[in-house]
């Protein structure tokens, strides 16, 4: 068969690869020292350039470039030690064959994280210190790597996503722009002056510390609803989760504060039931009162107890 075919040949070509008759124990040392300092120059190439880099360029960018380099140290130093070993690397990689595609597919989510990884670092929709939102997940960046993005939550949490699930999902951040909208919708009572109470609204957000002034806050009319008339309050402010929420409560008090100083309701739901005039007899829709039959009371017989003379013994 062809594919036992391959793979016996496979396998006579690893052996042929993998030479390692009459090596001694300081070959074998030898070919760890090469890889130890291979990874001891990819960690220093990797602080050091990061730290060089990132005083120039982009931050993640830069840990993107110093993390590059320090594996393509690692795998130098993994060739140079296979070489001291006397394992011929051309060979072996031709070698893999069917072997090497069963593996890519073991690995799949691996491989795909990672490429997902690397297009994140070069597309760069958001870098470290921006909020973000990922599939209902709200939170800080803490770092991008090439298998996962790391966010700290409001809540502080620690959350890590894929790089492949990033990539395929819509995608929020909140810092880029520098500043966010936030709407607060409140009702007024009915017959309150539409006017006054939209320039009491407007003065109120206006008035709240974190608010921007340009663009500035506005108030619009937004329907009639069941019991109050709606207003939305529209006002921008920083970008950071924590500004959001501050400053929406402070617009709020402020918000009920002013209505309250001006006279004006804010109404909870409430039902108006109106009855028409009727009598009491009338209970059925449409019906006249007055060709409503007389109802007059059931009179019951009394009933009243038989008594039975006494009947004593004559003496």
């Amino acid at each position: 068969m062809p594919v036992a075919d391959d793979v016996v040949d496979d396998v006579e070509t690893l052996s042929d690869a993998f030479d390692t008759d009459g090596l001694d124990g300081w070959t074998w040392a030898t070919a760890g020292l090469v890889l130890a300092i291979a990874i001891a120059v990819a960690i220093v190439v990797r602080w050091s350039l990061g730290a060089v880099l990132v005083r120039r360029l982009e931050r993640s960018l830069a840990i993107f470039l110093s993390r590059t380099a320090s594996y393509v140290v690692v795998l130098i130093g993994v060739v140079y030690a296979l070489d001291q070993l006397r394992v011929r690397v051309g060979p072996l990689i031709g070698a893999l064959g069917i072997a090497g595609i069963a593996l890519a597919f073991a690995l799949k989510d691996i491989l795909e994280n990672f490429v997902a990884g690397i297009l994140l670092q070069i597309q760069r929709p958001f870098t470290y210190g921006h909020e973000i939102e990922i599939n209902d997940q709200v939170g800080r960046v803490q770092d991008v790597n090439a298998r996962f993005v790391t966010m700290l939550t409001p809540s502080g949490e620690t959350v890590m996503v894929p790089s492949a699930v990033v990539i395929k999902s819509e995608l929020s951040n909140m810092t880029v722009a520098g500043r966010r909208r936030t709407d607060l919708e409140i009702g007024v009572a009915y017959g309150s002056d539409l006017r006054v109470s939209r320039s009491v609204l407007e003065r109120a957000a206006r008035s709240v510390d974190g608010v921007l002034g340009d663009p500035g806050a506005e108030v619009l009319l937004t329907g009639f609803g069941d019991s109050s008339i709606d207003f939305v309050v529209r006002y921008w402010h920083g970008p950071s989760i924590a500004e959001f929420w501050r400053v929406r409560s402070d617009v709020a008090f402020a918000v009920e504060s002013a209505l309250d100083e001006a006279g004006i309701t804010i109404p909870f739901p409430q039902r108006t039931l109106w009855f028409p005039d009727r009598s009491p007899a009338s209970t059925d829709a449409g019906e006249n009162p007055e060709e409503q039959p007389e109802i007059k009371p059931e009179i019951k017989p009394e009933i009243k107890p038989e008594i039975k003379p006494e009947i004593k013994p004559a003496e």
